[in-house]
């Protein structure tokens, strides 16, 4: 879906634009026509990204989790006096372990970053996405949005609140023009995921994705407009399907796979 010649340009804010999916994500839509709000924390890799793109997008320097950087990309976006056609809720950050290893600090801003923040933002920007003619909310979710995985505890707590938010809100808008959906890839090859992670992985034989073929399926979903929620993989659909119908049979499964998993969280990547 490319923009009209006489037409003005979709407008999309991404979060996380730096980031291994983000700037995938940011190079697709760009090739698309969309003028992009692209937002981060760190100024030279912000302007790098804009530069490799053509340098006709805007950008935001903000830590989304403060209120101030939140509010900053707030008062951005009210320059568009048509407003914003689109939010993609991309930021996120990931641990790898026992929840006994992590401490409350640690918890705090997992939870603010994988969850707090897109409920924020999205409240703040429902005013600006109500001015377009047609707008939509796209959180980014994962497998573990419906299949709670060990080692990934606080993360697949954030992901599945993340996708509890996104329904709730789908219902919520029905009577309005903006729509709120959830695309949910499986394990993606990022440095978001760490070695330990990556090993684990390659010894369970789980898929991983490139960030690549992640985006062109974004292209595809954010083009569908009817269709609520995407979820990425096979098996992985499948295991979150069927942990949805009966997870006795997943805790069965994966209590089998413990030990492999405990091997590599404790970093005896061997």
């Amino acid at each position: 879906m490319t923009t009209l010649m006489n037409s003005p340009p979709i407008t999309v804010v991404l979060t996380g634009a730096t980031g291994g999916l983000g700037s995938a994500l940011a190079k697709v839509l760009s090739a698309q026509g969309f003028l992009l709000v692209l937002c981060g924390r760190n100024h030279n890799q912000l302007e790098q990204l804009n530069r490799t793109l053509g340098g006709q997008h805007h950008y935001v320097v903000s830590d989304l989790t403060t209120s101030e950087g939140r509010q900053a990309v707030l008062s951005y976006c009210q320059q568009f006096p048509r407003g914003i056609d689109a939010l993609i809720n991309n930021a996120a950050s990931n641990y790898f372990g026992p929840l006994k290893q992590m401490n409350e600090t640690s918890v705090e801003k997992m939870i603010l970053t994988n969850l707090m923040v897109p409920i924020e933002l999205t409240r703040l920007l429902l005013p600006i996405l109500a001015k377009a003619d047609k707008a939509q909310i796209i959180n980014i979710g994962s497998a573990f949005s419906r299949l709670g995985f060990p080692g990934f505890s606080v993360y697949s707590a954030c992901k599945f609140g993340l996708r509890g938010f996104t329904e709730a809100m789908r219902r919520e808008l029905a009577d309005t023009r903006i729509s709120v959906r959830l695309f949910a890839p499986r394990t993606i090859t990022t440095a978001m995921n760490n070695d330990n992670v990556t090993a684990m992985n390659k010894a369970l034989r789980n898929h991983s994705d490139s960030v690549e073929t992640v985006a062109n399926q974004f292209i595809d979903f954010f083009q569908q407009s009817h269709r609520s929620e995407q979820f990425l993989g096979w098996p992985e659909r499948f295991f979150g399907w069927l942990n949805s119908i009966n997870s006795r049979w997943i805790d069965q499964g994966l209590a089998k796979k413990l030990p492999v998993i405990q091997r590599y969280w404790t970093g005896a990547t061997k």
